[in-house]
């Protein structure tokens, strides 16, 4: 390689999810010169939808940017087995079409997920030791063991010629993880010593100073809970957390009852969860068909439903939907989690249903049940201090906690660091660049990409406004048949959903619009009446009027006219 093509080659990050916002990870590292980028992608990962996006499965980060240029992506390497890392990998694979990589508990898991869910096209996954260091186009590659609340999560560290990019993916530093083995201290001061470029690092917790909290003091604290419940005891936690799951498994163990299982995802978790040896075999987890034989002190039941999930075990079990399992008052029910922010409506309507059951419930708010998987203030210095980073990214997290891990870092002796949005495209190395380090350079599309039953709906802007419209303001729509030679109507079909039948009080609602059709028809003009485009125009503004002076809203409408 000439000094000259030396010169041009440049290592570039550009982020499609998880700049700015919590979730839907994906990063894209592309090295060579600007022309002939060769690329890596980091992580392909989901959100989920909210109230403003009816009918939507799931979300997905906009990879159009590759769709092009697919045979550049020499690699797609998974860090774990969050949804919001991995998730999107089964619908979006056959756009990407490059080789998975992952370690084996994400492997299982996705194995698991396919198994259940299907795929797009069917693909293979290069299953990678823990620690495995390897070679991918330009890229030099290694795994790193970190903590976090999910078995196997991986530091990802990226050695090109230009220099070493250390990724974090998500992590803490837990002392007694439960499930898996500590921070990899020694490695981390090796890479450190070996000299880190630039760190690319989770913000989630920044402003929380101290440590996070141990999956092992979690444990004990559910263990002393559940021995002293007097009646059933059911947890509810994130069906990922293998430590969480093994915690209330021992813990009902010690207290002489049985364990309990309800929900799939968590069956599908403590099914990889043994085949890779995170969960020991002498755990005996009961099937939901076993609940209803067993006596109320003798259960444990553990099920999906955290976050409030109207289809999860927990919602259906509280509204009494549940074909096999029932509460009881005096039950008490173990809120294992934290409250993703946007759930609180939902999961403030179950802790109202199981209250009004007689159920105790308990959460963080009142006892130690629950542990963030995200580096705090004290941990973030510690791996500052471990890694000796030239230079900082903060990532995975919302604009305030960019620009809060940015000041912080600074406060801790890493001057060079910058914020990035979803799109960006930004130089990292070489850090001696003639225009300077840490540089945009330029701009790819980005956005979001919808799964709207089967469909990956991309334009989908439209359909959304016409939806929220819809359960805001309700929809008429009418079928009119007219006489050809006369105009008079033949037949006439209303159909209403979502307005309510008592805005009139005079008339039934369907006789109001009735009217309202047939006396908009007689009053136009024979030329206007005769076009069709005209009457139904006519009809529809004519019928919203009348219902938005009864209702105060105006419906969408819709209306079909013909003639015979």
């Amino acid at each position: 390689m000439s000094n000259k093509q030396r010169d041009e080659n440049e290592l570039v990050l550009v982020p499609l999810g998880g700049a700015g916002e919590i979730g839907m990870n994906i990063y894209l590292y592309g090295y060579g010169p600007k022309k002939n980028r060769q690329w890596l992608m980091v992580d392909v990962g989901l959100t989920f939808p909210g109230p403003e996006e009816p009918g939507i499965e799931l979300i997905f980060p906009d990879i159009s940017f590759l769709q092009d240029d697919h045979n550049h992506l020499v690699a797609i390497v998974l860090t774990h087995a969050h949804e919001d890392h991995l998730g999107a990998l089964t619908e979006l694979w056959p756009m990407l079409r490059a080789p998975v990589y992952a370690t084996p508990f994400a492997n299982a898991l996705l194995q698991g997920k396919i198994a259940s869910y299907g795929t797009r096209e069917e693909f293979e996954v290069t299953e990678m030791p823990l620690g495995s260091r390897f070679d991918i186009g330009p890229f030099d590659l290694e795994y790193v063991g970190m903590t976090h609340s999910i078995p196997e999560p991986n530091a990802l560290v990226i050695r090109t010629p230009e220099g070493t990019i250390f990724h974090s993916g998500d992590w803490k530093i837990d002392p007694e993880p439960v499930v898996g083995a500590l921070v990899d201290e020694k490695r981390l001061l090796e890479i450190g010593e070996e000299g880190v470029d630039v760190l690319i690092c989770d913000s989630t917790n920044v402003f929380k100073e101290g440590h996070s909290i141990s999956e092992g003091e979690v444990a004990k604290s559910l263990a002393k809970i559940i021995k002293n419940a007097p009646q059933r005891v059911i947890v509810t936690a994130f069906s990922s957390n293998v430590a969480r799951i093994k915690a209330v498994a021992l813990a009902a163990k010690a207290a002489d009852r049985y364990i309990v299982v309800a929900g799939l995802s968590l069956w599908r978790v403590i099914t990889a969860a043994k085949e890779t040896g995170h969960l020991p075999d002498d755990i005996d987890f009961l099937d939901q068909d076993q609940y209803a034989h067993l006596d109320r002190k003798d259960i444990v039941l553990l099920c999906t439903g955290s976050q409030g999930e109207n289809r999860a075990a927990l919602a259906r079990i509280a509204k009494g939907e549940h074909h096999r399992i029932k509460f009881a008052a005096g039950d008490m029910v173990i809120f294992s989690s934290f409250t993703i922010p946007g759930n609180e409506r939902s999961v403030g309507g179950l802790l109202n249903d199981l209250s009004d059951g007689g159920i105790e419930i308990v959460t963080v708010a009142n006892e130690l049940v629950h542990a963030s998987g995200h580096p705090q203030r004290d941990e973030l210095k510690q791996l500052y201090k471990w890694l000796k980073p030239r230079s900082l990214i903060p990532m995975h997290g919302e604009f305030r906690h960019l620009r809060e891990h940015r000041k912080f870092a600074g406060e801790n002796d890493i001057s060079r660091s910058a914020l990035m949005t979803n799109g960006e495209v930004m130089r990292l190395l070489p850090l001696d660049h003639k225009d300077g380090p840490l540089i945009k350079i330029d701009e790819v599309p980005t956005g979001r990409w919808y799964l709207d039953g089967k469909t990956i709906s991309i334009k989908h802007e439209q359909p959304m406004r016409d939806r929220r419209k819809l359960a805001f303001v309700g929809l008429v729509v009418a079928t009119i048949v007219l006489d050809e030679e006369d105009n008079e109507i033949l037949d006439l079909l209303i159909d209403i959903k979502g307005i309510p039948a008592e805005i009139s009080e005079k008339k039934p609602l369907k006789e109001v619009i009735d009217i309202t059709i047939e006396g908009t028809l007689k009053s136009l003009p024979k030329k206007k009446r005769r076009s069709v485009e005209t009457a139904s125009e006519a009809v529809r503004r004519a019928v919203r009027a009348e219902i938005y002076r009864l209702w105060g809203k105006k419906p969408e409408c819709i209306i079909h006219l013909s003639r015979v």
